[in-house]
Formats: structure tokens, sequence, C-alpha cells
């Protein structure tokens, strides 16, 4: 019985086969992309649980496709990098990225790297509690990905909606970067913790000044913490 339906993306015949040939020991359907326009008409059509995309493709590269996926679904991406750079793993993180994996790369890294995404972004069991939080002008909804600010619904990326949920859950709390790094990122940035700052940077526009109740204030030196007036 299949597990799932990953859908890889790599101009390198090579690679997609050998990475279809390891995945699918482990029991998933793999649908292969050799260029971006390809990769984001598969991905409508076929509705894949995980997409492996390779950042330099012809066509559309992998930055726009992660953008175009997106725009309507919040699917894991793996983002795979031939060169390792912070630049390029922090863009790819800021549009959305799940995880990413530097070329040349073990095959069982990615296989272990694939398990370990699909665990975090499971579907919530229906009879789970809802994951929303309300303060005031505030309503965080982590099940329907919805954040709205003095009653108005903002368009947030996946990433940001997960970092300012912890925050608020953890009212008054402080955090190092690596420390949400691990809890919203799910895994070691290996020291990229400038994508904390760009995440915060970002949630700050969209909700700095609402309220006199609550913060999303720096400690410097330190971190972060979601800060709550007594």
């Amino acid at each position: 019985m299949s597990k799932g339906k990953i859908l890889v993306v790599d101009d390198d015949l090579n690679i997609c086969e050998l990475l279809r040939l390891y995945i699918e020991r482990e029991d998933f359907d793999v649908i292969i992309a050799n260029d971006g326009v390809e990769a984001v008409e598969i991905f409508k059509k076929e509705q894949p649980d995980l997409i492996l995309l390779d950042i330099m493709l012809p066509n559309m590269d992998g930055w726009q496709v992660c953008k175009e996926i997106r725009k309507t679904s919040n699917r894991p991406v793996i983002m795979l990098t031939a060169k390792g750079e912070l630049f390029d793993k922090i863009l790819g993180l800021e549009l959305g990225a799940d995880d990413y994996i530097v070329k040349p790369f073990e095959a069982k890294e990615v296989i272990a790297r694939i398990h370990a995404v699909l665990r975090r972004t499971s579907a919530p069991n229906p009879q789970e509690v809802s994951k929303e939080i309300n303060w005031d002008k505030l309503a965080i909804n982590l099940t329907n990905y919805e954040l709205r600010v003095n009653g108005n619904l903002i368009d947030t990326p996946p990433k940001e909606m997960e970092l300012l949920y912890y925050l608020a859950s953890n009212p008054n709390k402080v955090f190092t970067r690596d420390q949400l790094l691990d809890k919203v990122w799910g895994f070691d940035y290996y020291g990229d913790s400038r994508t904390v700052d760009v995440h915060v940077k970002r949630l700050r526009e969209k909700i700095n000044g609402v309220s006199d109740q609550w913060s999303l204030k720096t400690v410097w030196g330190i971190g972060y913490k979601f800060d709550l007036k007594s």
C-alpha cells in the first residue's frame, strides 16, 4: 500500500532515477518533472504529498516554483541546492520551504528527511482540539492557517504563521533564535539563524501597533518573545 505521492523535480535525469529507486523502495509513488513549468503543472494535477525541488531548473527556477506552490498549498517542499550557500538556504526558507538538502547528498539522508518532514506536516487528527490562539485584535488559527488582525484576514506564509503561533502560545517567554529554529522549523539549520530575524521583521509589518496589550519584542542579545502586558 502506497504511503503517499512524491514529486521529484530536477533536470538531471540520473538524479531523478536514483531518487525514484530509493523512494519507491519506501513504498511511495514517485512522479518526475524536469523543468519548473512542468513541475507546477504536475503539482496542480497530481497534488503530491511532498515535493523534492531542485533550485537550478530550466524555464522556471525552484524558487519561483516554490512561490507558485505556496499560493495555493501548504504541501511540504524540500529544496535541493548544489551550492549549499547560506543565501540559497535562507531564500528557500523565506519562500516557504520546509527543509533543504545540499548536493551531493546520500540517498539515505533524503529518505530520512522525507520521513521527518512528513511527520511534522502530517494532517492533524480531526478529533484534536483546534489550534487557535486569540489575543486582543489578534487571532491565529493553525488548523486552517488563517491570521486575522483587527478582524481582517492577512495573507501570511506558513512559516511566519507557525512562528507567530509558537511565540503567542508562550507569552512572555524568551526564546533564542536557535530554539525557534528547532521548534518551528524542526531541525538544525547549522547556525542560519538570520532567517528568524527576517520572519520576525515581516510579522511586525503585519501586526505592530495593532494593540497596546501585546507586542512582538526583541530581547537584545538573546532572541524574541511575545510580550503580553499584565
